[in-house]
């Protein structure tokens, strides 16, 4: 909703911009799509690592409760 109102605002002062930008920000959501999705599978590697190095202690908690 943000977004819009500043859509709006950009609208009001300069309305060619305001078009430029809806007319570029599918190609810009294009453009940066596969960076998020390798964003992502950094992230679960990351996850998997976190999950292997934490499992002894995880285990150990375990066995005290």
């Amino acid at each position: 909703m943000f977004k819009f109102l500043l859509w709006c605002i950009l609208l009001v002062l300069c309305w060619p911009l305001a078009l430029l930008a809806v007319l570029l920000y599918p190609l810009v959501w294009l453009l940066t799509l596969p960076f998020r999705l390798l964003g992502i599978a950094v992230e679960g590697v990351f996850q998997f690592f976190r999950a292997i190095i934490l499992l002894p202690a995880r285990i150990l908690r375990l066995g005290k409760a």
